[in-house]
């Protein structure tokens, strides 16, 4: 267990005005621009994933106020993360443990079990009230299941429930990663004040999420927004999921480096072989590169657009590892945009990346356990 370092006298993460709630009841007027601390001028990410330093990127600071905190976990395919976060968005202590992904059942849930101990060892303990959950999906928010694709042993897995017993008895609220991904964004970062937006995940796959009216949506099931699986292609290839042509057989992290290869591009001395390496040569002006770059941006982007037209969305944030390209993604992404997002309503329309870092998916996960996120 790690327990965050005390602030020094006057240091703490900027929470707003006296009155500031967060996503569900923000005071002032709502925006309809680009959202502050959007990040770096090239519209990419912190080269560490982590939070852009700012008046609303949250501060790992420890917990000088006092009162009720969330317990949160983080769960994916790689990692199962766990936390204690307070009412500001700080994390005050966190806790860390690999996915057994290709293990039995019980034996993933073992390593959630794990995290949670520690959280439940903390002296801090006490002050928790509610537990959120982040997971790779699909989940159903409703039943409390999950079914990561990544993770075959759990198909219907009830954490939830799971997650309750060993918390004793703590109300739990779960959402999809992507979900959680908006919420953190939508209480502490580039989407917040803002009534509608579209969060998205760009990785190893094509998450996300939505804000409407002021609060994100999770949808009846916890997977409203699941943007990598709109069709922007209808003879394009077939996708894991199903469809053909999905965002995220285009934009994905792997799909990216796939392309960039067909097209005849070779890794550097390096041997990156990942987008992170097809990023490096699109700089450097790499054509095939280049080219497969700016065909996510324009995948991205008809994505992006679909939603606009459908919901009156006012900014798309755009966060994961392949957001960290900058300028080589969002350069083709705002161009395409243009061309799609055509229609007078959407033209308050903007595109920003994240700026929550590898945190959000804890910073969802607390939002939902303090009620910041619609019922599914």
């Amino acid at each position: 267990m790690q327990r965050e370092p005390e602030p020094a006298p006057g240091a703490g993460g900027r929470t707003g005005p006296p009155g500031d709630a967060g996503p569900a009841g923000a005071t002032g007027p709502r925006k309809t621009g680009r959202a502050r601390g959007a990040g770096p001028a090239d519209g990419g990410t912190p080269p560490d994933g982590g939070a852009v330093a700012g008046d609303d990127a949250p501060d790992a600071g420890g917990d000088p106020v006092g009162g009720p905190l969330a317990a949160a976990l983080d769960f994916g395919g790689t990692k199962i993360a766990g936390a204690l976060v307070d009412g500001a968005g700080r994390i005050v202590v966190r806790a860390r443990r690999p996915t057994p992904a290709r293990e039995d059942a019980e034996t993933v849930m073992g390593a959630v079990a794990s995290v949670l101990a520690e959280l439940t060892a903390s002296p801090l303990w006490g002050r928790v009230d509610a537990v959120g959950i982040g997971s790779a999906g699909p989940v159903d928010a409703a039943a409390g299941t999950v079914s990561p694709v990544n993770v075959p042993a759990w198909r219907g897995f009830p954490l939830a429930g799971r997650v309750r017993a060993l918390a004793g008895g703590l109300p739990v609220a779960l959402v999809g990663d992507g979900v959680a991904m908006t919420a953190a964004e939508h209480w502490r970062g580039a989407a917040r004040g803002y009534d509608d937006a579209l969060c998205l995940v760009v990785s190893t796959g094509v998450g996300g999420g939505l804000v409407l009216g002021g609060r994100p949506h999770p949808g009846p099931t916890g997977n409203a927004g699941h943007i990598g699986h709109i069709s922007v292609d209808l003879d394009g290839d077939p996708c894991p999921c199903g469809g053909r042509g999905c965002v995220e057989r285009i934009a994905s992290g792997p799909n990216i480096a796939r392309r960039a290869l067909a097209a005849g591009w070779r890794p550097g001395p390096d041997g990156d072989a990942t987008a992170a390496g097809v990023a490096v040569a699109a700089r450097a002006g790499d054509p095939a590169a280049r080219e497969a770059y700016d065909r996510a941006g324009r995948a991205l982007a008809a994505g992006i657009a679909a939603a606009a037209m459908l919901l009156e969305v006012r900014v798309a944030v755009v966060g994961g590892g392949v957001a960290g390209a900058g300028d080589v993604l969002f350069g083709p992404l705002r161009r395409a945009l243009r061309q799609y997002a055509t229609l007078s309503f959407t033209e308050p329309l903007e595109v920003v990346p994240a700026t929550t870092g590898t945190d959000a998916g804890l910073l969802g996960a607390a939002a939902a356990a303090r009620g910041l996120v619609g019922k599914p």
